[in-house]
Formats: C-alpha cells, structure tokens, sequence
C-alpha cells in the first residue's frame, strides 16, 4: 500500500464508483419491488438490495486496487458500528455511502447518487460523489481543488457562491434529527434566511453547495458516509464548515452538528441567527 494516497489515483475510485452506479444501481431504478427493501432504524431509514449489491461491488474493486485498506460502508456499518472507530487511524479507508438517498431511489424521485471519501490517518484526501441518473461526477482532492465533469468529459471547477445578505441566503436544512429544544429554536429561526428546503439526499445537497447554487448546509446526524466526501467537496470549492460549536469536522465525528457556508463570517452570520434563541 502506498504510504500516501496521489492524486492519479483518485481517477480509479471515479471509475469504479461510476461503473457501479451504472450497472448496480441504475437498472433497478423504478423497477424496485417491495420485497426488495428493509427497514433499519425507523420507516425513513431503509435498505434495499440495491444498496448491499452496490456496496459489496464498491469495496470489492477498491480492495483489488488497494489491498489492506479498511472499507467503512453504511451497510457494513449498519452490522458491526465499530468500523466507524476504525477511520481515524487507518492508513488508507474508503468511505462508502453506496446509495445515498435511499428513501427517494425507493420512492421513484431521481434524486440518488454515490460517494467515497478517502481518508488517511483521519484525514479525509478525496472524495467523489457521482449522480448515475445524469452520470455526472463531483470529485476533489485535498489542495487540488473541486470539480464536475459530465458523461461527454466536459469539465467545469467547481466553487461555492458568493455570500448574500442573511436574508437572502437559500439553505438546505434538515431539521428532523436535531434534539428539543433545539429542533424547536432551529425550525422559529428558519424564517430568517431567504429560502430553505431538504433534498433528502445529501450527495445532492453537497454537490448543489459546492457549485454555487445554495449557500448554507445544515446537519446535525452526522454518519461518515453521509458527510466526509461532501465536506472535503465543500472545502476545496472555497467553503467554509465547522460544528455548531465552532470545533472542525473530522469524518471519525458522529456528533456535534455541522454547518456549511460560502465563509467564515457567513458562517458567524448564519450560526448566530439559526441557533440563537432570541
């Protein structure tokens, strides 16, 4: 195993989770049949076959590539929550969120996709983030920047927007997960920003930040395979993130909330008026 992870590389993780966005996930979209999905924790956290083929397919061909590192996938997760622990100290670990926005696949809403983060040492290096139903592919690496290339290799960089008035900010905000009477505070203020909505998807969310197109990502769940890929995706398009407490992410974090703003005085700006309880 190499003792750092390059760039080149990263070129194979796009392949494969494209190829098996393709061949694993895509042929059974609105073809999917009610023995074909469970329930995990509750009716909004399910999994259906779809997610184990496309997991097991992912960590197949990236320990063929990169023999010894840890695979931490949400389903594997979902069996044994102490992979989780294995994140910070590995030298190479995939991150592998095979399905993200099961709910809306499950429900016929193409709002879907898939997403690896590369982490080494607890320190996320790569991330890839791929929409099979346009095939496009979201991608970054640590000091490279971000980027968007479509099916016909057309490429574009990828960059958050430019802060507006608080007002005027569009953010996505799930506010389902937080605790009372926080959840409470969370939903009063909502009423300060310009817009707000929830895409129940969070490769979607991500990706739609770090191009521009809303300003402000609100989280308080935070399993890895939903956030690291998307917070380095986010980093490197110019954005700036923290816990609600002010402390940084780490993809090994589980807990204390995460904000995502085109800045750190945005991010000030947007803390104080969601969290606040004046």
């Amino acid at each position: 195993m190499p003792t750092a992870f390059e760039f080149s590389q990263l070129d194979h993780v796009i392949r494969v989770v494209e190829r098996v966005g393709d061949a694993e996930v895509m042929p059974h979209f609105l073809r999917l049949k009610a023995s074909q999905i469970a329930r995990k924790s509750s009716a909004f956290d399910i999994v259906t076959e779809v997610d184990r083929r496309s997991e097991a397919a992912i960590a197949s061909r990236l320990l063929d590539a990169f023999p010894g590192a840890v695979i931490v996938g949400e389903e594997a997760s979902a069996q044994d929550p102490s992979l989780i622990a294995s994140i910070e100290a590995a030298a190479l670990c995939f991150i592998v969120d095979p399905l993200d926005g099961t709910m809306n696949f499950a429900s016929g809403v193409p709002l879907f996709g898939l997403m690896v983060a590369v982490v080494q040492h607890g320190e996320t290096v790569g991330a890839v983030i791929y929409d099979p139903v346009c095939r496009r592919t979201a991608a970054a690496f640590r000091g490279a920047g971000a980027w968007e290339s479509q099916a016909d290799g057309d490429r574009m960089a990828l960059k958050v927007a430019q802060a507006p008035p608080l007002n005027e900010m569009h953010a996505i905000i799930g506010t389902n997960f937080l605790p009372e009477p926080q959840r409470t505070t969370v939903s009063r203020n909502l009423s300060r920003l310009g817009m707000t909505n929830w895409f129940r998807c969070a490769a979607h969310e991500y990706r739609l930040a770090a191009a521009g197109h809303t300003h402000l990502l609100f989280y308080n769940r935070l399993m890895p395979w939903d956030h690291a890929a998307g917070w380095l995706m986010h980093r490197e398009a110019g954005g700036y993130s923290a816990h609600f407490d002010g402390s940084p992410y780490r993809p090994f974090h589980t807990e204390g909330g995460l904000l995502c703003a085109p800045s750190k005085s945005a991010w000030n700006e947007a803390r104080e008026a969601l969290l606040s309880s004046f």
